[in-house]
């Protein structure tokens, strides 16, 4: 399915985005990273071409728009087409709101998990638009539900689900699909230790460890693609979260009590 086709990643110089390009190439893709650590990036981009891939890396920031227009047209340029358009670039945050000293944080969190993905696609969507392309939004539960200390980071990600699914109702017919994917908690990132704390400063090492039910990259890579190929509207994993949907609208209250009790182990 991705051989041959253009894919474009953002974060992709670490965790889920740096496994997910290593997916692509190792299926045959064409690849255009983004993320803001250009060493990195150029270390990621460099694997990949060594598994076969025709790559380029992009330094930049999502939150800039110039940034991601620039993204677009070096992909277009090496590569003339954009098949897939990966959102992955993401902030989180483990604070509780009355422990936040900066309220710039919330503003920090939004500007990259929800700006950012509106910056990409609308450089992207006329090429997406040409030939019958896929953006794909990585989220999280957290846009379906809140969770406690991290009310800019759910914010944040409801905001990406509302745009996702109003994009997805003004692209019928137009062959572009969306897919959002919900994981719970993921293993193998860094995405916790760079989460804000309530000063506004990386929490590092202090951040806390996963739970058991925590999904390990290996396990989510896969998951994720196979979804892409099959150009699904929602993958939950989980599976089991598809239940929350459903237990936000009939039981909250059971919801509410679940999730405090998740985050508090």
């Amino acid at each position: 399915m991705f051989s041959g086709k253009t894919v474009v990643i953002t974060g992709a110089s670490s965790g889920l985005g740096e496994a997910l390009a290593a997916g692509v190439a190792g299926a045959g893709g064409n690849l255009a990273l983004l993320a803001r650590d250009a060493e990195k990036l150029a270390a990621v981009a460099e694997r990949c071409r060594g598994a076969g891939a025709r790559v380029v890396d992009v330094p930049g920031d999502v939150v800039k728009a110039g940034d991601c227009e620039r993204l677009i047209t070096v992909a277009l340029e090496k590569f003339s087409s954009i098949d897939h358009l990966v959102l992955n670039a993401g902030v989180s945050m483990w604070a509780r709101f009355e422990e936040v000293e900066d309220p710039e944080l919330f503003s920090n969190i939004m500007d990259t998990n929800y700006l950012g993905a509106v910056n990409c696609v609308r450089p992207a969507l006329a090429s997406l638009k040409v030939g019958g392309g896929l953006i794909t939004a990585i989220s999280s539960v957290q846009g379906i539900t809140g969770v406690p200390s991290h009310t800019g980071y759910c914010a944040s990600k409801h905001a990406l689900q509302g745009f996702c699914d109003s994009l997805r109702i003004e692209l019928e017919g137009t062959g572009v699909d969306v897919l959002t994917v919900l994981p719970s908690w993921v293993q193998g990132t860094d995405l916790r230790a760079r989460a804000y704390g309530g000063k506004g400063e990386s929490i590092g090492e202090e951040a806390r460890g996963h739970s058991s039910s925590a999904v390990p990259l290996d396990r989510l890579v896969p998951k994720v693609l196979r979804a892409m190929r099959k150009r699904r509207r929602r993958l939950y994993v989980p599976g089991y979260l598809r239940i929350v949907p459903l237990l936000k609208a009939l039981c909250p209250g059971l919801l509410d009590r679940i999730v405090r009790k998740k985050v508090g182990r």
